[in-house]
């Protein structure tokens, strides 16, 4: 494959990967080098990819990296803006009963391993989580894309755990919300 028609599969990419890293870095310079290097990383190591995977999925792999570089490093200059106005309290009692169990039990999700599988469902979950309040997302990728412990990320956004838990919990019920609408509850109405 020529140089430029690397660089051509590589700019159809950039959108996406600025909008994460901007998720996580709440910084539009930040954002806009964490993807920078990671462009070049890829154009410097093409054999690297090797078509192993999608490369989309090998251009996050290593914009991850790259985010949790610039994290570690500007650690003290990254706020979290605590958004208490996202709707998670009312969530919460819409959804949950006063001891604790579901209003409304989730609809049957099928087999979930065979979901997984499927591109359409993470374009989905894609979808959802992009609709998460900034704050919120930028949590719930920290946890579960980036992989950081909850210590790292309490001490990254200076949450107490307590706050970091419910932070997940609501992004965890809003992707919920969102994929039984979007995704579920699509396949139940159809024959």
């Amino acid at each position: 494959m020529s140089t430029a028609a690397i660089e051509h599969q590589l700019a159809e990419h950039r959108a996406y990967l600025l909008r994460f890293a901007r998720l996580q870095l709440r910084n539009d310079a930040w954002a806009e080098d964490a993807v920078s290097e990671t462009l070049l990383a890829a154009l410097s190591k093409p054999q690297s990819f090797g078509n192993r995977s999608q490369l989309k999925t090998w251009l996050v792999g290593i914009l991850k990296h790259k985010v949790i570089d610039i994290l570690r490093q500007r650690q003290r200059e990254v706020q979290l803006v605590d958004d208490d106005g996202d709707g998670g309290a009312e969530l919460d009692a819409l959804m949950f009963k006063a001891d604790g169990h579901y209003v409304q039990q989730p609809a049957d999700w099928g087999n979930p391993e065979q979901e997984l599988n499927s591109r359409q469902f993470f374009l989905v979950l894609e979808a959802c989580t992009d609709k998460l309040p900034a704050a919120m997302g930028r949590v719930f990728l920290m946890r579960e894309w980036l992989e950081l412990s909850s210590d790292e990320i309490c001490k990254e956004l200076q949450l107490t755990p307590t706050n970091l838990y419910v932070q997940l919990h609501r992004a965890r019920l809003r992707l919920r919300e969102c994929l039984e609408l979007n995704w579920f509850g699509r396949k139940a109405a159809s024959p």
